[in-house]
């Protein structure tokens, strides 16, 4: 099979395409023909070497998380069948989808809504399981609730926005000036251009926080919580960055893989509370050019690969 791979961890520059093996559905998984993938800032951090559970890894390493595809052989008691459309994310821990061929769990994928192209759902697996997880089983967002979403353009603060209001919250957000009306489209309430104003001058009293930035604005967030506030932090770490004040409480979303994360998100998705984001499209040739303009975080939306 074709896929973009890598030798050894280092710069963009080191993914290379070409042949590997094709994989074989061992007991209880399915081989899916891979249609599309997605970039998600977990795979160029992979393919720097930034996880220390990687350290050992075999080389050549296949990136990336998500995907859609047609299931194409079938495991002993797996319970989907050839000619399936599904799609899914990879288990914790595991890459491996910037490929022609993958073999997975057929407990962690789900079949594809009719409505939805490979493109799309590969678009919204691992960006809605993180929101969903991240807003809804972590953050326990309530109707009435107002929650502040950090780097609202981004792929999973997209979802959460369109999530946040499917689930009756006031939403807040943060973009630069040229994703206002993206934002805006997605159903943000109030949007603040994060060059222009300090969000902890213009916001307070939030029920919760989402942050997908990290770094400085994940430790600012606090400030904007009322007392009992959450928040929620994805790009911080393994865990939650600490809180400056006794009165909040800081969560790491663990983002569990299962067939019901994803056939929540397509649930969602066909009630019309989410459409797919604005989407980049590259062939698996392209990988290190996706992650250039993945790794310089200046797009909006999902960067694609279409397979096939």
């Amino acid at each position: 099979m074709k896929a973009a791979y890598i030798e050894k961890f280092g710069g963009p520059e080191v993914l290379q395409y070409g042949d590997l093996p094709d994989p074989v559905a061992g007991p209880g998984e399915v081989v899916v023909d891979v249609h599309a993938a997605t970039v998600n800032a977990a795979d160029w951090k992979f393919r720097a070497g930034e996880y220390a559970r990687h350290s050992n890894v075999k080389f050549p390493q296949i990136p990336g998380r998500d995907f859609s595809g047609v299931v194409s052989a079938v495991g002993d008691g797996a319970d989907l069948k050839v000619g399936d459309a599904v799609f899914g994310v990879l288990g914790a821990g595991k890459e491996g989808t910037y490929c022609e061929k993958i073999a997975i769990p057929a407990a962690l994928v789900a079949k594809k809504p009719d409505g939805l192209s490979h493109i799309n759902a590969a678009a919204l697996a691992l960006t809605g399981l993180t929101a969903i997880n991240s807003v809804e089983d972590t953050l326990k967002l309530q109707r009435g609730e107002t929650i502040l979403i950090q780097g609202g353009a981004g792929g999973v603060a997209g979802f959460a926005i369109q999530f946040a209001k499917y689930l009756g919250a006031r939403v807040i957000t943060t973009c630069s000036a040229a994703n206002v009306d993206y934002v805006r489209g997605l159903g943000a309430d109030q949007v603040i251009d994060y060059n222009a104003q300090n969000f902890t001058r213009v916001v307070s009293g939030c029920d919760a926080v989402f942050d997908t930035v990290g770094g400085d604005v994940a430790k600012q967030s606090f400030a904007v919580l009322k007392p009992g506030g959450r928040a929620a932090f994805i790009a911080s770490g393994a865990e939650a960055p600490k809180p400056d004040r006794s009165d909040v409480t800081a969560l790491r979303p663990p983002v569990p893989r299962s067939r019901k994360a994803m056939e929540r998100i397509a649930e969602v998705f066909m009630a019309g509370g989410v459409k797919p984001p604005e989407v980049k499209l590259y062939k698996l040739a392209q990988a290190a050019d996706a992650h250039r303009l993945s790794q310089s975080r200046h797009f909006r939306g999902k960067l694609v690969f279409q397979v096939r």
